[in-house]
């Protein structure tokens, strides 16, 4: 039975990582070093699993005895994947295409751990696919939106938790897998796992076999 001395967040989001707090864990947020652009997929469910788990191992690869959580996010809009806006001239022309229209938000993550010597294993992973679908925006919206700032570090140039909000008619999904960390299905893997943050919120841990 593997002894878990710390759980980490293998990603910088501040909104992950405001998830995992507000749900009483303790971890260690810890950027994967890894270029999760150099990974892809025809697929963007499967795109969002893989580098999902690649941020995972190559966390748990550096921190041997901690269980590490991966997590990615992939938007599909009719034939196409996007990833996070570089600039604000791109995330208006993404708002102005997803404007009156439905996407979807895949997100997934994936639990890897490593014993001292040993290669990182995935301990188990999910994918949660989230339909959004946005009102009809006047440019004058748009703009407005974009002033706010909040269409960086953002698949869909939105931060639905915000003031993101403004700009749906539905959603038909939940909101920490809008936000990028499907917290419900994360904390059942955890406690499959072996791990009940209700009952004992920080380490040590034992994973079961």
């Amino acid at each position: 039975m593997a002894s878990v001395k710390k759980l980490i967040l293998g990603s910088q989001s501040p909104f992950r990582r405001t998830l995992l707090s507000s749900a009483g864990l303790e971890f260690e947020a810890v950027a994967a070093p890894i270029d999760e652009y150099a990974i892809t997929d025809d697929h963007p469910g499967v795109l969002a699993s893989r580098r999902a788990e690649a941020k995972a191992t190559a966390v748990a690869a550096m921190h041997p005895d901690a269980l590490v959580i991966g997590a990615d996010q992939v938007l599909s809009f009719e034939d196409l994947t996007f990833d996070k806006a570089r600039d604000v001239a791109t995330a208006r022309e993404r708002l102005q295409a997803l404007a009156g229209r439905t996407h979807f938000l895949h997100s997934a993550f994936a639990l890897a751990y490593s014993n001292r010597g040993d290669a990182p294993v995935i301990i188990s992973s999910e994918r949660v696919d989230v339909g959004m679908t946005m009102r009809n925006l006047s440019d004058y919206e748009i703009e407005a939106y974009l002033a706010t700032g909040e269409w960086r570090g953002s698949v869909g140039c939105y931060q639905y938790e915000n003031r993101g909000a403004h700009l749906f008619s539905s959603v038909s999904g939940d909101h920490s897998s809008i936000i990028g960390l499907p917290l419900l299905p994360l904390l059942e893997k955890l406690r499959e796992a072996g791990i009940n943050a209700l009952l004992q919120p920080s380490a040590p841990w034992h994973l079961r076999a």
